[in-house]
């Protein structure tokens, strides 16, 4: 009989209460970057009245907090799996709190480019490091619905921060979007100090001095049983370089191309939906109505696709799910002659396209190991935010260009079919388990 460890008692064992906890906070934590993120959509037409912004102009200050995550996706990634999940979410709460104050404050375009760049930084690192913390917190059984719980948060903080907005935009202006984000983040670190524990599994894969004390501790916090062992053949310590070793190359590649390919098609609605709205002639406060309904479509793809996962399988799920991305964003740029019309379409492409993002997170926790969760999800995560960062620049520039939104819709829809058609040469998920 295999000795018990820390890794067979998470993976094997029950999940807790507590365990679900910590989940919880994940999930939460993700609701915060979906507001971080999207403050800056709820804000964008106050700020281009204000300075008078070009569209091209608007398309850089959209994409500026994505670049920062794609950044900190890439090197905060590794460092999550070098000192721990836990230190890496404190340091990017730390950042993002500073960030939106900074921008809150912002008296021209070049400060508040250089503050959206450090909250991007901040949200880059924390998205690696939760997806991380939400798989090794959760038992085998448990992982595809904690993986889609904790990315749904994001749909849900675009909820949640579309009806806060819509008030503040009745009699304040955009910086008050910042300043409720700003406290907003900062309340979150006590939390995490209090409830969020380093991974078991990461302390048992670096094996620090002290790490079985440590993880007996967090075991017991968690309701299991202690134990006497490490993993009988630890990791190696995670290194960049070993994403592209032969036996990972493909799927690294595969799934970082998967991630650019849809998230520009996700990023462009996300990111232009307000100021479409706008200008079609609604009120600000009814573009940030719209965009909490691409939210609420968003939240019930998650939800949707954690259940359909068991029954279609995650990759198969993934793919169809991405193809009917694709269809709903051509029929957004459709148009629509009144706004319950418009609700339906935003919220069926939040529907979709969210769902697809909640596929590709839970492929990466399944697909990379252990020891390069965190390393590869970041590496994916960081590089397919390229797609993010182009995807409002490259709106902005066809939009300017007097491409009409149609035309528009119809080229930013193929990065969900380009990320189907990537998903295709994966291995089959039975085929995937066996490996």
């Amino acid at each position: 009989m295999a000795q018990r460890n820390a890794k067979t008692v998470i993976e094997q064992g029950e999940m807790r209460r507590a365990q679900w906890g910590v989940v919880a906070i994940t999930v939460a934590l993700n609701a915060l970057d979906g507001f971080d993120i999207l403050s800056i959509s709820f804000a964008s037409p106050g700020i281009a009245r204000e300075w008078g912004l070009s569209q091209s102009v608007l398309g850089w200050l959209l994409s500026m907090e994505l670049l920062g995550m794609a950044l900190g996706s890439i090197m905060l990634g590794s460092v999550a799996d070098r000192i721990g999940r836990r230190p890496t979410i404190l340091a990017c709460l730390v950042a993002m709190t500073i960030g939106m104050f900074g921008a809150g404050g912002a008296a021209n375009l070049n400060a508040l480019l250089g503050w959206r760049l450090l909250t991007g930084l901040g949200i880059g690192g924390m998205l690696a490091a939760i997806n991380a913390v939400a798989a090794e917190m959760s038992n085998a059984r448990a992982r595809h619905v904690a993986m889609a719980l904790m990315v749904i948060g994001y749909p849900l903080g675009g909820v949640f921060g579309g009806l806060v907005v819509q008030n503040l935009l009745i009699d304040r202006d955009w910086r008050s979007i910042f300043d409720f984000g700003g406290v907003l983040t900062a309340m979150f670190i006590p939390l995490v100090l209090w409830r969020v524990p380093e991974t078991p599994a990461f302390l048992d894969r670096t094996q620090p001095k002290g790490a079985l004390v440590r993880i007996n501790t967090i075991l017991a916090r968690l309701g299991h049983a202690p134990v006497a062992h490490f993993s009988p053949q630890p990791a190696a310590r995670a290194a960049l370089l070993d994403l592209f070793r032969p036996h990972m190359i493909a799927t690294s590649l595969i799934i970082t191309f998967a991630f650019f390919a849809h998230i520009m098609s996700f990023y462009f609605m996300l990111k232009w939906v307000p100021k479409i709205v706008v200008d079609m002639g609604h009120a600000p406060h009814l573009a940030a109505q719209l965009l909490t309904w691409a939210n609420v479509g968003g939240a019930t793809g998650g939800a949707l696709f954690g259940w359909g996962a068991r029954a279609l399988g995650l990759r198969r799920l993934t793919i169809i799910t991405l193809a009917i991305s694709t269809l709903m964003i051509i029929w957004f740029g459709s148009g629509a002659d009144n706004l319950g019309l418009l609700r339906v379409q935003v919220a069926s492409v939040g529907l979709c396209t969210n769902a697809a993002i909640v596929g590709l997170y839970a492929l990466a926790a399944q697909r990379f190991p252990t020891q390069l969760r965190a390393t590869g999800t970041g590496f994916a995560i960081g590089f397919g935010r390229i797609g993010a960062v182009l995807a409002p620049v490259i709106g902005g520039y066809l939009f300017e260009m007097g491409f009409g939104l149609q035309r528009v819709a119809l080229l930013m829809a193929l990065g969900s079919l380009l990320s189907a058609l990537a998903l295709s040469l994966l291995k089959p998920d039975r085929d995937a388990a066996q490996q």
